[in-house]
Order: C-alpha cells, then sequence, then structure tokens
C-alpha cells in the first residue's frame, strides 16, 4: 500500500470514529460538531486522492474551531443543563488520540519527503488535525464540568488558535 493510500485508510477510520459519536451525541450542538469533523476528514481524502494523482491540491484551511466556539456560545446562551458519562468521554479521549497520531504521521510524512508540495499539504494537513485534537481537548474539558467550563467562557479562545 503506498502512502497515500495509507493516509486516506487513517482518515477513514476518523470519519467513521466521528460519525459513531455523532450519532451518540447527546447534545445537537456536540452532533453538529462530530459532524463538521466528518466532513473535515472527508476533505482530507479528497486531498490525498489528488495529490496520488499528481493532481492540483490547495492548502486545507477551515473555520471549525470558530464554528465550534459559536456552538459553545449558543449552548450558554441556552443555559441548558448537561450531564454526560464516562463513557462519552473516554470516547472523546479515544478521538483525541486518533487525532494526535494523524499529527504525528503526516509531520513524519513532511520531513521524509522531497516534494515541497507534497511538504506543504503534509504540513497543512498536521495543522489541522492539531486543531481538531485542540477542539476535542475542549469538548473533553467542557464533558468534564459543562456548566462551569460554559460559565467561565473558557471557550473563548477556540477561535484564537
Amino acid at each position: 500500500m503506498d502512502i497515500f493510500e495509507y493516509a486516506r485508510e487513517f482518515e477513514k477510520e476518523a470519519e467513521a470514529y466521528y460519525r459513531a459519536l455523532a450519532g451518540k451525541a447527546s447534545h445537537k450542538g456536540l452532533k453538529n460538531i462530530f459532524n463538521w469533523l466528518v466532513s473535515e476528514e472527508i476533505k482530507h481524502q479528497d486531498i490525498l486522492k489528488k495529490m496520488k494523482e499528481n493532481a492540483t491540491v490547495q492548502v486545507l484551511e477551515t473555520n471549525i474551531l470558530k464554528n465550534a466556539k459559536e456552538v459553545f456560545e449558543r449552548m450558554k446562551e441556552e443555559k441548558e443543563e448537561f450531564s454526560f458519562d464516562n463513557l462519552e468521554l473516554e470516547s472523546y479521549r479515544e478521538a483525541q488520540k486518533l487525532e494526535q497520531k494523524s499529527k504525528d504521521f503526516y509531520l513524519q510524512k513532511s520531513q521524509e519527503t522531497e516534494n515541497k508540495v507534497q511538504e506543504g499539504v503534509f504540513l497543512s494537513i498536521a495543522k489541522e488535525e492539531e486543531k481538531h485534537y485542540f477542539l476535542l481537548e475542549n469538548i473533553i474539558d467542557f464533558v468534564s464540568r459543562p456548566q462551569t467550563w460554559l460559565e467561565n467562557a473558557e471557550f473563548c479562545h477556540l477561535e484564537e488558535y
């Protein structure tokens, strides 16, 4: 299996995981965030497919953190009561591990290639995976202590990342 197919399998695994999380999400805001992550992983797969075909690839830049911040702001405004179980928390930690593994993989591949375009794309995907990791870190913090987290507006730094 070549590097691009291997990487696409990584992305398919993450896509499936986020689909499952979206299906189980106890709040519509979290469901939206996980569905956005599904879309992100599909974009990564498309980019990798184009790279394999030597097609032109655009550098990836998304607004997922800004969008997630808006979700958390709405949750705060709605003043809902939240309750999450340890199984959800563990699922989100597993997703975070997938993102770290992906980021590390793309950083390594960016250093191994001599093709400057591929290097740039790998670095771009690694940066996006880092954003996903950071977003999941915030979700984990939120799930661990939802009312306090929203009240303290700790999500405000999402957009600045």
